[in-house]
């Protein structure tokens, strides 16, 4: 059974995540600031924090990079704030993944599965399957249909970024930082190039993407 912290000063809000959460069989904590939160994760061990950013004593940002200086715990943001920019500092500050607010539960509770999930699973297996191909992160092989694929270098790291953070959204900043350095946190036409390269050596149907997904503004995840 997983503990979920759940940050709010919604009341009406806070009380229904937490209905909904223990009616799934989670435990839940709730907090209704920035502070309280902060004690409440170093006080009691948590599995998944979610977090809302428009907290009545400290940005919820703060909270992130709090956070992130002494646990890996993940954290889901749970924000009325819509505009990119928001999301993508959410992120790089160390956020997992980002719900905006109206947000439908069947949706939230799919990110919580797969937030512990991937916390869950620690490193990531070394090989991962899907019904259309196979990534051997060990080899540093690509296969579909059994068939070798062969990648380019560039290719192969933004693959491996993605297929190592299944389910989690990687933001344009980071891949670019990641894969080419720092000086390049804005040439995002390097990655629409990149990935339309990918989707065509491995997606049914490039088009209509079912393993890497856009999100608009923000960057890609990997759907296995």
């Amino acid at each position: 059974m997983s503990t979920v912290l759940v940050v709010d000063d919604e009341a009406p809000l806070l009380r229904a995540l937490q209905i909904n959460l223990r009616a799934y069989g989670y435990t839940v904590l709730t907090a209704a600031s920035g502070t309280a939160a902060l004690k409440s994760a170093a006080d009691t061990p948590v599995d998944l924090i979610i977090l809302d950013l428009g907290l009545p004593d400290m940005d919820g940002i703060d909270v992130i990079r709090a956070l992130r200086g002494w646990t890996t715990t993940p954290i889901i943001v749970l924000s009325a704030r819509h505009a990119s920019g928001e999301k993508v500092q959410a992120l790089d500050a160390g956020a997992d993944d980002y719900v905006t607010k109206p947000f439908g539960l069947n949706e939230l509770l799919a990110r919580v599965r797969a937030a512990t999930r991937r916390a869950s699973a620690g490193s990531g297996p070394a090989r991962v399957e899907t019904a259309d191909f196979t990534v051997d992160l060990a080899a540093r092989r690509l296969t579909r249909g059994g068939q070798p694929v062969r990648l380019t270098p560039t290719e192969w790291k933004i693959l491996e970024l993605l297929v190592r953070n299944p389910d989690r959204l990687i933001t344009h900043q980071h891949l670019l930082e990641q894969v080419w350095g720092p000086k390049y946190t804005q040439e995002t036409q390097y990655l629409r190039v990149y990935m339309a390269q990918l989707r065509r050596k491995l997606e049914p149907d490039p088009g209509t993407p079912r393993y890497l997904i856009t999100e608009a503004g923000s960057g890609f995840r990997f759907e296995p």
